[in-house]
């Protein structure tokens, strides 16, 4: 495989890797306020092929976060306990909000990196028909 493909093929990789993580912040964000509802976080991980060394990745699995529920006081929620106390979500908005910027930013990032590797592909090709 060429340098130029093994780059196109290194920043898609990327590219799907955070754009599965900006979905699953995006679920986080929506269910901020799910009673019960717990973090999700996806890891990456290395894809390793004996034919080929480029470091691409791939989204891993998707873990549930263990942190505690916090106990929320509503006597009229429908979910209260005869105490009064129900779970909340252990969403915390602003995480979700850093984790967002910080995986569009990588994607913008490997969008870059795509756009330059495809257009070095294209001049070589102009040079090559010359």
């Amino acid at each position: 495989m060429s340098d130029l493909s093994q780059s196109l093929a290194l920043s898609a990789s990327g590219l799907r890797a955070q754009s599965e993580r900006l979905r699953v912040v995006s679920e986080n964000m929506a269910n901020t306020d799910t009673p019960g509802y717990r973090r999700k976080t996806v890891s990456f991980e290395q894809v390793i092929s004996p034919t080929d060394e480029n470091g691409q990745v791939k989204p891993g699995d998707v873990h549930l976060d263990r942190t505690d529920l916090p106990k929320l006081y509503d006597p009229s929620h429908p979910m209260a306990d005869e105490t009064g106390h129900y779970l909340g979500s252990n969403v915390d908005l602003i995480i979700e909000i850093a984790d967002a910027r910080e995986a569009q930013r990588s994607y913008e990032a490997n969008l870059k990196m795509f756009e330059q590797a495809r257009k070095m592909s294209s001049s070589l090709l102009d040079l090559l028909r010359r």
